[in-house]
């Protein structure tokens, strides 16, 4: 009988090792793609890796129109879904792919700014844009069964800013905004997934608020300060062998 195993991209792996050691404490070789066999294994590695290979493999993904389907009260802000073919930038806009990261997600001038970093992709790639938000301080919710497993602070005024969650004085206000959202909206979901939380507003400013930056890849996402065990318990589920789906994850399965 095979044993399972978690697979990594040499060039993830050696960036990842809080990960590499988690997994291995828990008797899970770590192995590169040509090393794995289908059906066993675990994935940890970015989308466009993870395409080509055949390792019958479900990887969960949040749907790319779950972000603008949520209202308001959760976004703060206007997000609407799009193409790159059908999308016509008039003034600053964040644009960022759903899940994949072949287009870089930050804010585009204009139509043009889009158009030349977009050159190669094609017209039918789905975008999400958003009016321009910032965010005093950003979080990563690891998210199973619809609780909040772990987390860690990421980004202060966006740059990177590690801390764990204990050690970050706002971190309360943001798990009491995500386990109200997981409260009405953990089912539109897959049940192991990576929620990012950001505040709006300055420290002093009476409107500062928590918002849902993004929901993300569970098998594709930093850990930071986060419990690293308890993030790769989210991640195993995320992207496991597909004898292992449950009926209800079924349709968040990539691809």
């Amino acid at each position: 009988m095979s044993r399972r195993a978690l697979v990594m991209p040499p060039r993830v792996r050696a960036t990842s090792g809080g990960l590499v050691a988690a997994a291995e404490a828990r008797g899970l070789p770590v192995l590169r793609p040509d090393q794995a066999e289908p059906g066993h294994c675990h994935y940890y590695g970015g989308p466009l890796v993870a395409d080509t290979l055949a390792l019958d493999l479900a990887l969960l993904e949040p749907p790319d129109d779950w972000l603008p389907g949520l209202p308001t009260e959760f976004t703060a802000r206007r997000i609407t879904a799009g193409t790159l073919g059908t999308t016509s930038l008039t003034g600053p806009t964040f644009v960022k792919p759903p899940s994949a990261k072949h287009l870089p997600p930050r804010v585009y001038r204009d139509q043009a700014d889009l158009t030349a970093a977009a050159t190669g992709l094609p017209a039918d790639t789905p975008l999400l844009l958003s009016e321009v938000t910032a965010f005093a301080a950003e979080y990563r919710l690891y998210v199973l069964d619809g609780e909040i497993h772990t987390g860690s602070r990421y980004l202060t005024w966006g740059n990177l800013d590690p801390a764990a969650l204990a050690a970050d004085p706002e971190s309360a206000r943001v798990l009491d905004f995500a386990r109200t959202l997981l409260a009405t909206h953990a089912e539109t979901l897959p049940s192991a997934v990576v929620l990012d939380i950001g505040l709006t507003g300055p420290p002093t400013d009476p409107r500062r608020r928590p918002a849902v930056v993004e929901a993300n890849l569970a098998w594709f996402t930093e850990p930071y300060q986060s419990d690293v065990d308890r993030a790769l318990e989210v991640i195993l589920r995320a992207a496991g062998p597909r004898s292992g789906l449950s009926p209800r994850d079924s349709r968040f399965v990539r691809g």
